[in-house]
């Protein structure tokens, strides 16, 4: 499944309510699963971010409609990513024309 990196950062709501941030990460875990996808890791940040995840999903669509899912709750923005493994890089690399 394509990996996707997720930058987090709250919002005044999330800020006001931070002490609610692990339940929010395991119902986030949950509602991954539930759209067939796989949070893989999490970790807080210091810095531009507050914090990041690595997830699976089983394609694009699945992992907009997923960050959009946990955006539209308001405590959140992001920057997601897609992300390539070494494996893929290699291949991806040896087709190059």
């Amino acid at each position: 499944m394509p990996t996707y990196v997720t930058l987090w950062q709250l919002t005044q709501q999330g800020a006001q309510t931070v002490r609610e941030s692990p339940e929010r990460v395991d119902r986030i875990e949950d509602m991954f699963a539930e759209m067939g996808g796989e949070l893989r890791e999490f970790y807080m940040l210091m810095g531009r971010y507050d914090t990041i995840t690595i997830s699976e999903f089983p394609d694009d669509e699945t992992a907009a409609q997923a960050i959009l899912a946990v955006t539209e709750q308001g405590n959140v923005s992001s920057e997601t990513l897609k992300a390539f493994s070494r494996e893929a890089t290699r291949e991806l690399i040896g087709e190059i024309p």
